[in-house]
């Protein structure tokens, strides 16, 4: 042992010449590590090598000791508390769960779904082209949808901003900013893509309120509507148009989820998550500010994939909601 100054330290050489150099626990970490830094550079001049030299924490060789006695004590005891406790430990470490890792042919079998999944996609995409349907029957579809921002004093009620209108193949009838004649306390910038500048008066190319709305209701006038959750979109229009005329993919139930586990009311689900999985495309990207455009064209592209089964289905049901409501009507009064 050796002690240099006066310090707690204590160093210990023996005949392989490696140094074990005990660190004074009151130091603070920069004081050890100036410590251990004067110690390489004093046993580097007795020629001895860094990887010659440990460092042990004087708190840890303490422990250590403690440890080793504690050790022994229990080997050499017979007491039956101490066996049990020693079986506990062994029953702990047997009951403990092992990590468990996928095997190879569930990794195979997840790609294989993920394959026909994309399989099946290229074909819904395949059926949804519209080379094969007549021009005339094209003509009856419109898609629309809208971008709003937030006026009132907690920003909740809405106020239209932007509409747009596409036609069957996804070409734009009408896509243009509207003005807000109310004042605009949240843009949603991140989310509507609406910026002041857009929406404001001096902005030549965007229109009045009431005259996007005349616009839209010609388009509209004798076609079929196409959307996702189109009532929020007629709210802000502030128009309406006959329900059995409407093909809305948040309401079309094979579109739509249950909730719980064991079914329940069928919900809506979100026009992002339904094009990544019918038709294999992002859109609403996150951070990404939304586009009405695109939202249009994905709202169509949806409902090409599925318009003969949907629009079968209407005729089975008397052609839909509003149709079939009048007949019901003229029925009773006859």
């Amino acid at each position: 042992d050796s002690h240099n100054g006066g310090s707690n330290k204590v160093a210990k050489l023996d005949k392989h010449r490696s140094l074990t150099i005990i660190v004074p626990s009151e130091l603070t970490s920069k004081e050890s590590k100036k410590f251990r830094k004067d110690e390489r550079r004093k046993a580097r001049a007795q020629g001895i090598s860094d990887d010659k030299i440990t460092f042990v924490s004087k708190n840890r060789s303490i422990n250590a000791n403690n440890n080793s006695d504690t050790r022994k004590t229990n080997k050499n005891s017979t007491d039956p508390e101490n066996e049990e406790h020693t079986d506990n430990n062994n029953n702990n470490n047997i009951n403990k769960p092992k990590k468990s890792f996928p095997r190879i042919n569930d990794l195979l079998n997840q790609h294989a779904q993920q394959q026909q999944q994309l399989q099946l996609r290229k074909h819904r995409l395949s059926n949804s082209t519209s080379s094969n349907i007549p021009s005339a029957l094209k003509q009856k579809y419109i898609a629309i949808d809208c971008e709003m921002v937030g006026i009132g004093p907690t920003s909740t009620k809405s106020a239209l901003a932007r509409a747009s209108a596409v036609d069957y193949d996804g070409n734009i009838l009408l896509d243009t900013f509207v003005r807000v004649p109310e004042r605009v306390t949240d843009f949603r910038t991140s989310v509507s893509g609406v910026r002041p500048k857009d929406i404001s008066v001096k902005n030549v190319n965007a229109m009045d309120p009431e005259e996007v709305r005349n616009k839209i209701g010609k388009l509209l006038l004798g076609k079929i509507l196409v959307g996702h959750a189109l009532k929020n979109d007629l709210d802000a229009l502030m128009i309406t148009h006959p329900r059995g005329d409407m093909r809305d993919t948040a309401r079309y139930k094979p579109f739509m989820r249950a909730t719980g586990r064991s079914g329940g009311k069928l919900r809506p689900r979100k026009l992002r998550d339904l094009v990544w999985e019918e038709l294999g495309k992002r859109i609403q990207v996150e951070g990404e500010s939304h586009s009405s455009v695109d939202d249009a064209r994905a709202s169509m592209e949806l409902f090409r994939c599925v318009r003969e089964r949907w629009e079968k289905e209407l005729e089975g049901k008397g052609g839909g909601g509003r149709r079939r409501k009048t007949a019901k009507k003229k029925e009773s009064i006859k």
